[in-house]
């Protein structure tokens, strides 16, 4: 049993662990969740500081019920209700398919009878949560399609506990004295998670806004630790995951007054038992097994997760993935998941396995969890350069007085000068990686088609008194422009043009306002450069100025009489272009002076 100071120090080392990893690994581009891991195995099997690793993976397992408590409140059950497809027809199918291929695989190779390789391949086909989410969520990823199909398939892999538990049961021949038939244990786990869905409808927002009126602080952070827990403890209790509890919690939060509270409430004990749980896994490994088995792990580790890729890229290109997404899903979920510890174990105990088995078969998901961050950089050289990626359009929230639409270089500095004015502004881009950026700035842009009507109306044109067309493309600008003043006539248009031409044709389309890109700073860099060379500050912003207006008259004498008209307004006096080369005589160059 661990003394109280033998558990202080053992704190004190994976908190010391947590601080030299993260940035080390982040530093030199392997990312957080592989410093952990190798943090864990240095303290653990290499220099035996820490020998408790099952204790400790247990207690951090909380990690991901709380990372899944938290992307339940982003996600509201309508969004959910939208997924249902990829859930239970994509998710169910790979489930199956790679459980059957592995089964086969194993097989193949004699180690285990057909009865412990069932239990052996369908327990490989689960893929570990905590990692793929993880990554997903250090990438900015979770809202892309990818993200939101690789998560379906989580889900419903923690779906599959129940009837996995029970096939153990049957197989290894005790599911005839089983307490109760499978149908049973079916309906309990339905029935509690109907009544979770119920409560969470009707009595938890009332019973955080009791709580809320005290004023008091801490019973809100115990109330919503007492949530996720109690939530986890109760689906643990019907044979499904912690985290599937936890996640049905957040979901039912998902449109609560109080969700943003509640994340910010629970984000920091998820972000250090998450870290804590990658530590355990790596505390966890068995070098000895390695070592004994060395050869059979090198095969099975690179050809369990070979296989599973190739499973789930076929399923997803089936269902209507991309080349790319589908790519990055396979080398995302490759891995074996924390619940084939459960299987593995169960079975181990049943005398399905043998101890070795067991312990081997850990080793094999424990060491593909360490690769899997290097498998998901892997797949980026695998991704076709020309295909586009696109994230889920989710326009949750949107809607203000301004809708921006296109967020490059342009609409990143207008849309300060708004936000610093304390207006809302709705933004919208084409550009995944742009959305993401902006994400990791604190910006909130939506994901969205500017040139499609449908997206307008989602983002809220109907309620917009402005629209701010910020896209650098003249062609897009024109299209988005006609549009707008088609379907939407009363909405004032402002909007950046590409170039001298570009806004002439802009007016003649009657837009409110338009601004040249490159107009006022070229202006601004003008005017600097006369005060450089002496010019005085009062004198360059005039000479500015009046360049401006004569730029604005010439503009409405092209809109009238073509682009070449008004070149006489261009300049305050007449411009003589230097030579371009020096001049022979000095009597030319002195000409050249006057």
């Amino acid at each position: 049993m661990t003394t109280p100071n033998a558990l202080f120090a053992e704190v004190l080392v994976l908190l010391g662990g947590v601080t030299v990893a993260a940035p080390l690994f982040k530093k030199i581009g392997l990312g957080t969740v592989l410093g952990y891991l190798a943090a864990g195995v240095v303290i653990g099997p290499l220099l035996r500081i820490i020998t408790t690793g099952e204790e400790i993976l247990s207690v951090s397992e909380l990690g991901v019920v709380f990372l899944l408590f938290i992307i339940g409140l982003e996600l509201k059950p309508s969004r959910l209700w939208q997924m249902r497809r990829d859930i239970f027809g994509l998710g169910m199918a790979q489930v199956v398919v790679t459980g059957l291929v592995l089964t086969a695989a194993i097989r193949v190779t004699g180690l285990l009878d057909w009865r412990p390789a069932i239990v052996a391949g369908f327990g490989l086909a689960l893929s570990s949560t905590a990692f793929a989410m993880q990554i997903l969520e250090s990438e900015s990823d979770v809202n892309t399609r990818y993200g939101q199909r690789s998560f379906s398939l989580l889900l419903f892999q923690d779906l599959a506990i129940v009837p996995l538990l029970a096939l153990t049961s049957f197989l290894d021949g005790s599911g005839e004295k089983a307490a109760n038939p499978l149908w049973v244990d079916i309906l309990v786990a339905v029935a509690t998670v109907g009544g979770m869905v119920l409560a969470g409808r009707y009595l938890l927002s009332r019973i955080f806004n009791v709580i809320a009126r005290t004023g008091a602080r801490e019973a809100m952070i115990a109330a919503a630790l007492f949530l996720v827990l109690g939530s986890a403890t109760l689906m643990q209790a019907v044979g499904l995951s912690m985290a599937m509890g936890a996640f049905l919690a957040g979901v039912m939060l998902a449109e609560s007054s109080y969700r943003h509270e509640l994340e910010a409430d629970i984000e920091p004990f998820r972000g250090i038992l998450l870290a804590t749980f990658f530590m355990a896994v790596g505390l966890s490994l068995e070098i000895e097994v390695l070592l004994d088995k060395l050869v059979v792990i090198a095969i099975a580790v690179p050809a369990m997760m070979l296989l599973k890729a190739g499973v789930i890229y076929g399923l997803c290109r089936m269902t209507g993935s991309s080349h790319n997404d589908a790519i990055r899903i396979a080398f995302l979920l490759p891995q074996g998941g924390e619940f084939g510890f459960v299987l593995f174990t169960t079975a181990a105990a049943s005398g399905l396995f043998s101890a070795e088995t067991a312990s081997l078969l850990i080793a094999v998901v424990t060491l593909s969890m360490a690769l899997t961050p290097l498998g998901s950089a892997l797949s980026r050289r695998m991704l076709t350069k020309g295909e586009k990626e696109e994230l889920e359009e989710d326009f949750e929230g949107a809607g203000s007085d301004v809708l921006m639409i296109g967020f490059s270089r342009f609409g990143q500095i207008a849309s300060q000068m708004l936000l610093a004015a304390g207006r809302d502004v709705t933004i919208i881009d084409t550009s995944a990686d742009r959305v993401r950026q902006a994400e990791r700035f604190g910006f909130r842009i939506y994901f969205g088609d500017g040139t499609r009507k449908d997206v307008l109306i989602a983002a809220g044109i109907e309620r917009a008194k402005i629209v701010a067309i910020c896209t650098h493309q003249r062609d897009i600008t024109d299209r988005i422009v006609d549009l707008v003043q088609a379907d939407f006539p009363d909405v004032r248009l402002f909007v950046r043009s590409y170039d001298r031409i570009h806004t002439i044709a802009l007016r003649e389309k009657g837009v409110e306002y338009e601004l040249r890109e490159t107009l006022e700073s070229g202006l601004l860099f003008g005017a600097r450069t006369l005060e450089a060379l002496g010019t005085d500050e009062a004198t360059a912003d005039e000479i500015r100025r009046d360049i401006r207006r004569r730029d604005e008259e010439r503009l409405a004498i092209q809109a009238a009489e073509g682009i070449y008209a008004g070149t006489d307004k261009l300049h305050t006096r007449p411009v003589t272009p230097e030579p371009l080369m020096k001049p022979r005589h000095g009597k030319v160059a002195e000409e050249a002076k006057t």
